[in-house]
């Protein structure tokens, strides 16, 4: 059983005027089983959430707290954050020319788990997560996301997700760029993980359309680096049927 508990979190981001405030306070809890969706338009600071928890070095904490468990997540380092069982799928998954697929697989594994996997289990794993992201079993061979599609790049994230069995999975915008069969297969494999014992998911996302798929049993409004409201499934489809409107005004009083 796992609990990622956010409480206050501050960040901010060097710009050429300065350092730029972009959290202002977050608060969040997701306990083992729960699935919250975090909605809100462009700029409200939702990826950042996202990387501040994953530990980019682009932000920079300057107030509040995570933890993983009881963990101090904000004093490890990337490597031991993912250790310590944190996913980031990424909004835009980077290439990696010269990397397969299928080596990096077998490096992130053995870094995370401490020791390399049986190569014919492993093997026999790989193929299977791939056949189930409907991907063909020569994408292995292929370099980590050079020349992918956008659905090939969130189901290849969906595969790590699947392979490397995090406690808590944040998924950052992973249904943006999908076609409507891309996105179920990507939902499928969601939540196939999220069906497993003492799981978390952090789901970050602008549309409802995912959550016909993947069913959040939280939501909440982000606005202005800030939660701005928190509800169940039924919040997201006030969002989809009025908007932010009400929310961005409350914030700019």
């Amino acid at each position: 059983m796992s609990e990622l508990v956010i409480k206050d979190l501050q960040v901010s981001v060097d710009t050429e005027d300065g350092p730029k405030e972009i959290l202002k306070g977050v608060t969040l809890t997701i306990g083992s089983g729960e699935t919250h969706a975090i909605m809100g338009p462009n700029g409200s600071g939702k990826s950042t959430l996202a990387y501040s928890i994953a530990g980019h070095p682009k932000y920079t904490i300057t107030g509040g707290s995570v933890t993983l468990d009881g963990e101090d997540v904000l004093t490890m380092s990337v490597d031991e954050r993912a250790r310590a069982g944190l996913f980031l799928a990424m909004q835009y998954p980077v290439e990696v020319p010269g990397v397969s697929v299928s080596n990096f697989l077998r490096t992130a594994k053995t870094a995370i788990d401490g020791e390399a996997p049986k190569l014919r289990t492993w093997v026999k794993d790989v193929n299977g997560a791939l056949q189930r992201l409907n991907l063909d079993p020569t994408f292995g061979t292929r370099s980590v996301n050079e020349g992918f599609s956008g659905g090939e790049k969130k189901r290849h994230e969906i595969a790590q997700l699947e392979l490397l069995n995090p406690k808590v999975a944040i998924l950052d915008e992973t249904d943006s760029g999908l076609d409507i069969d891309a996105l179920k297969v990507v939902s499928e494999g969601v939540n196939r993980f999220r069906e497993q014992e003492g799981k978390g998911v952090l789901l970050i996302t602008h549309y409802t359309r995912i959550l016909r798929y993947i069913k959040p049993d939280f939501v909440h409004v982000f606005v202005a680096g800030k939660v701005a409201a928190s509800g169940g499934p039924e919040l997201a489809d006030e969002l989809e049927a009025e908007g932010y409107d009400k929310y961005l005004k409350a914030a700019a009083v």
